[in-house]
């Protein structure tokens, strides 16, 4: 989950900004973590009162995300990851599932919140691991990120990670071309990893939830199956294909009383 921000924080990335709610900071309190502020507590409680599947939502997402890596890993033969929006760490993290797999696999963690930097710090001995402060909006920077240059080869297939970021993405912003930007600089063999928060799923469209995030550092903007199948573009999906991430590739039979998750998720191949 990335944390996209605006405004002064764009103008200032290593200053950690506690006067608005941010995503990532948001989500950390979503899993039950500490790394947040109180400011982001009482935006996740409003969030909740509309949204209650939330914390079982982004349970969901994080184990897509796990389950994600292990195929592109272990079926892909991918040692490259590319993990854009990965928010506050939180173990099993990306690195950590690869490697249980591939301990010759690479990581390259961007981020555009300073906080997300400070508690990765552990990773800055790990010559296989960079963590890089930038923002997903521009894409030619993290490319070109000497940082990422370090770990990533782009002349090799790298799996790219943008998991619950890409709703922190308005349609002014180009979604789909930041996509066609970072996927055409991948060679053929890479694969997209994705997830996106959608309304699908509820007859209110959990309107009410997603403007909560007006007050936030970064709104969000929730999806419809169409048009977030269009972030794929110059990808073939895996099977299932994009679903809702409770239905790709389960490791387990969901309740029958659990609640419909709004998140929908894909695996893609660049290239035959």
């Amino acid at each position: 989950m990335t944390s996209l921000s605006g405004g002064e924080s764009a103008a200032h990335p290593n200053r950690i900004d506690t006067s608005k709610p941010h995503p990532a900071r948001m989500y950390d309190y979503f899993l039950g973590g500490k790394d947040n502020y109180e400011v982001d507590q009482r935006a996740a409680e409003q969030f909740m009162k509309s949204a209650p599947e939330v914390r079982e939502g982004v349970l969901a997402n994080r184990h897509f995300l796990h389950r994600a890596v292990r195929h592109v890993v272990a079926e892909g033969g991918v040692r490259q990851i590319l993990d854009i929006g990965t928010g506050l760490p939180t173990e099993p993290n990306v690195h950590q599932v690869a490697r249980a797999l591939a301990p010759d696999t690479k990581v390259a963690y961007v981020d555009n919140d300073p906080i997300v930097s400070t508690h990765s710090r552990a990773l800055s001995d790990d010559p296989d691991t960079s963590v890089v402060l930038a923002d997903l909006r521009d894409p030619r920077a993290i490319l070109d990120h000497p940082e990422v240059r370090e770990v990533i080869d782009f002349d090799r297939p790298v799996a790219l990670v943008l998991v619950a970021v890409l709703h922190f993405v308005s349609g002014a912003e180009d979604p789909v071309g930041i996509m066609a930007t970072l996927r055409d600089a991948l060679p053929d063999g890479s694969y997209l990893v994705l997830s996106h928060a959608t309304g699908d799923a509820h007859e209110d469209r959990r309107e009410e939830a997603a403007a909560v995030y007006k007050n936030a550092t970064a709104s969000m903007n929730l999806r419809p199956h169409a048009e977030i199948l269009d972030l794929f573009g110059g990808f073939t999906l895996v099977e299932p294909g994009l679903v809702r991430v409770t239905d790709w590739r389960p490791d387990e039979v969901r309740r029958p009383d659990a609640p419909p998750i709004g998140i929908y998720g894909g695996v893609a191949r660049k290239g035959d």
